[in-house]
């Protein structure tokens, strides 16, 4: 791997787009591709997880929060059945796809995102959905595990229904739709397996708040959320993110495999999904026994330690959120820790850069470090004194300069507003 740093140069930390700075930015790249004005500008956050990894599509519980790194999209609807699309990321070249007749996975590249949501709610009956140009600005790190896909295809969900006057994106329980053609976009049209944590957290978040998510089937959209406050400045802390810049990719059968893993298990321990055994452990009176029981009744070794990372995971998120409510910085940040490791040695999602950053990062004085998101590249997080981040984030690239590793990049979270529309 090419070594893109020296040792000692200061790590980057990655800017936000503020609301004019995107709004312009968006609205001049629409002008200058299709030759008019937009019709309106709308933005999605990308998100990272504070815990609660895989467990979204094994019904389990997570805790988002939103970035304050913003996908912005200006959207002029057409009266045909063309989408035509264009992002600041690309060559200024057009993307072109034709809504009539479209099939699952008939859209190659990143326009499948954009495209897939305007499919997937003309496939659920709102067939008023026709054609629309866009244009996409965005400082959400793509491949850092911290869901610029999401940041997309919400932001693209949320246009379309002003646009369109559907009539979701004004109340909580509307958003869960516009979050399942995301889900539905992505899934169906990209071919990237999600489980709607993304989805959820860049519709759903509010700002100083982190996402209690509880994803069983049965639950409503009142009853799926809470919001859980997430004030990092009264107790003196700072939730540093780290992009690795390691290869981040979840569609080419790893994601894919560690959830049919689960539902297998799921089946072959009779039950709908790995969050009942999830509660049937937490309700026991000797929970690590009451684990144990269940675990014997799997006779693949993988599959055993697969399910233990989910059920255990599960009840971090439960105990992470009573911990920081009660301001123990220490068990927070144990939890993080507990989290990094049954990631790495039980699900087996870490690669040898996230590894690397947690360790550094808590042997520079993190309460706690994780990888964040699903995994195989991406980004981690760490939980420290404020002030302290670009400290912990220079000494992890210094690190990754001796390795050869590529140079890391850097970003401050602060819990952040959901998908809204800018103009």
């Amino acid at each position: 791997m090419a070594n893109t740093s020296t040792q000692g140069q200061p790590v980057q930390y990655l800017p936000t787009l503020e609301h004019d700075e995107g709004v312009a930015a968006a609205t001049k790249l629409f002008a200058v591709t299709f030759g008019t004005e937009p019709s309106g500008v709308w933005s999605a956050p990308g998100r990272v997880n504070l815990i609660g990894e895989h467990t979204d599509y094994n019904a389990g519980l997570c805790l988002p929060i939103a970035l304050p790194h913003r996908t912005f999209i200006a959207v002029r609807p057409r009266e045909d059945t063309t989408v035509r699309l264009v992002s600041d990321l690309g060559d200024g070249s057009v993307a072109q796809v034709e809504l009539g007749g479209l099939k699952v996975l008939g859209v190659k590249g990143w326009a499948a995102y954009p495209a897939g949501v305007a499919w997937a709610l003309r496939e659920s009956g709102h067939g008023e959905v026709r054609g629309f140009d866009a244009a996409f600005v965005s400082c959400v790190p793509v491949g850092g595990g911290l869901s610029s896909s999401a940041a997309m295809t919400c932001s693209t969900a949320l246009a379309l229904d002003d646009l369109y006057q559907l009539g979701f994106g004004g109340d909580d329980e509307g958003r869960v739709t516009l979050i399942k053609a995301a889900m539905m976009a992505e899934n169906d049209m990209a071919g990237a397996s999600t489980g709607g944590l993304d989805q959820n957290a860049s519709m759903r978040c509010t700002p100083n708040h982190a996402l209690l998510l509880d994803c069983r089937p049965e639950l409503d959209a009142l009853h799926s959320v809470s919001q859980q406050s997430f004030d990092l400045d009264a107790l003196g802390l700072e939730l540093l993110v780290l992009d690795t810049q390691a290869k981040h990719q979840l569609n080419d059968g790893q994601y894919a495999n560690r959830r049919s893993t689960c539902e297998q298990a799921a089946k072959t321990l009779g039950v709908a999904n790995l969050r009942v055994v999830a509660d049937e452990v937490a309700a026991s009176s000797d929970q690590a026994q009451a684990l144990m029981d269940v675990l014997g009744q799997l006779s693949d070794e993988t599959m055993r330690r697969r399910v233990r990372h989910v059920v255990t995971e599960i009840g971090r998120v439960r105990s992470f959120v009573t911990a920081f409510a009660a301001g123990d910085v220490a068990e927070a940040g144990r939890l993080f820790n507990a989290s990094h490791d049954s990631l790495a040695h039980d699900y087996e999602v870490t690669v040898p850069e996230l590894d690397v950053a947690v360790d550094v990062a808590r042997r520079s004085g993190a309460y706690g470090a994780r990888m964040t998101g699903g995994g195989f590249g991406g980004s981690i997080i760490a939980l420290v004194d404020k002030g302290q981040g670009r400290h912990v984030a220079q000494h992890i690239a210094d690190e990754f300069a001796l390795r050869g590793f590529h140079a890391p990049r850097a970003l401050a979270a602060v819990a952040s507003d959901s998908a809204r529309r800018e103009a």
